[in-house]
């Protein structure tokens, strides 16, 4: 890749650094819960104030890209991330902090949509979009990774020490997405050709989901996100309820999760270039009910951290196997194929709602775990059962 190529790489791929943000809904949860004294049902919608917006906006995105491009959505999506991020300074609330979260959501459901087809502006070989996308993956792990020190610092340094401070993350989250607009602004990147009118591009983009294949990888995103999400929410909370552990302690096992999908995301970027991805992504899903299993019934607290992270290491390249697979499948609907994809990411929003259900009614934390097994299940029917023809 040449350097120039690479200068505008950069800030495209530091763009998957603002997307990471969302995952903050799992340790921000917690704190939310305690603040405003919320059940664990109410906690379980925080994270679908974030993701029900991917579907709602994820189709329409993929249309209006070809009317201002794709760069131009992304500093939008940016624009609305900042704005959210301000309001709980401006009147601290349970409503407000509801609110920032669904600006964060609608800001990342745009973002998704518009920055994973801007990869395709900036990186010319078309063999090195699997690994482009799987980069971005890793740059938004190490985000997720961060995201609960981000929380921590906010309380320790802005809060006092006063987990009630907690919220004090959101402006900091808008000033990093601030810095990455600006980079992101002031750097050349060659506008997509665009078509000529949007006059029945819905209908056309819902149409794809009458491919079978394009259907199965449709809840294959659906699935792999509502995994991703659902084991980052509930991870901390088995170690509270399982082991008695503080709110600030129980941090480490998202963190666990985020650092551990990071390994995963780069060892499977180099990895696929060994291994075809079809046969990568079935052995590390079956691989993956298996563990899912052992963290259900397990009751000791080593066990059930090493679950955790090995649920994230082996799902962490899923999501971008199954992305590449569609744009593969109708390459010259890229745009449209993004929108319909990142609609999918809506699961992550479905998950964590029947996660809380399950605990409240069920009165224990081992419940919401077999809502993992179903997305796992799912994922495994996906993985041996599509077959891509390219076109």
């Amino acid at each position: 890749m040449k350097n120039n190529s690479i200068l505008k790489v950069l800030p495209v791929l530091f763009g998957f650094f603002v997307m990471g943000f969302c995952d903050i809904v799992g340790i921000s949860s917690d704190y939310a819960k305690q603040a405003f004294g919320w059940s664990d049902t109410m906690a379980g919608f925080v994270p679908s104030m974030v993701f029900v917006w991917f579907l709602f906006l994820g189709i329409p995105t993929g249309i209006m890209m070809n009317r201002f491009g794709r760069k131009n959505a992304v500093l939008f999506s940016f624009a609305v991330t900042i704005v959210g991020m301000m309001l709980p300074l401006i009147s601290y609330n349970s409503v407000t902090c509801m609110l920032a979260y669904s600006m964060l959501g609608i800001g990342n459901a745009i973002l998704q949509v518009s920055l994973n087809p801007l990869l395709n502006n900036v990186v010319t070989n078309e063999k090195l979009l699997t690994s482009s996308l799987t980069a971005g993956q890793i740059v938004k792990a190490i985000s997720s990774l961060v995201g609960p020190w981000i929380v921590v610092f906010a309380v320790t340094y802005f809060g006092n020490g006063d987990n009630g401070m907690w919220y004090y993350c959101f402006p900091v989250l808008g000033g990093i997405t601030l810095l990455s607009g600006l980079w992101l602004m002031l750097t050349p990147i060659k506008r997509e050709q665009s078509a000529a009118t949007t006059d029945g591009q819905l209908k056309g983009t819902l149409s794809l989901l009458t491919d079978s294949t394009i259907l199965r990888l449709f809840f294959g995103i659906f699935f792999v996100v509502g995994i991703d999400v659902a084991t980052n929410f509930i991870s901390s909370k088995l170690m509270i309820e399982r082991f008695g552990w503080t709110v600030d302690e129980a941090g480490m096992a998202p963190q666990i999760y985020f650092l551990c999908r990071t390994a995963g995301a780069f060892i499977g970027m180099f990895a696929m270039t060994k291994i075809a991805e079809m046969k990568y992504f079935r052995i590390n899903i079956v691989l993956c009910i298996a563990v899912i299993f052992v963290l259900a019934f397990s009751s000791d607290v080593t066990v059930n951290l090493v679950c955790v992270g090995a649920i994230g290491f082996l799902c962490s390249c899923i999501f971008p196997i199954i992305y590449s697979m569609a744009l593969q499948s109708a390459p010259d609907k890229a745009n449209y194929i993004s929108g319909l994809m990142i609609t999918a990411v809506a699961g992550g929003g479905a998950a964590t709602p029947l996660i809380g259900w399950a605990r409240d009614a069920s009165g224990g934390i081992t419940a919401g775990v077999f809502v993992l097994l179903v997305c796992a299940l799912y994922l495994t029917y996906c993985a041996f059962g599509v077959k891509i023809v390219q076109k």
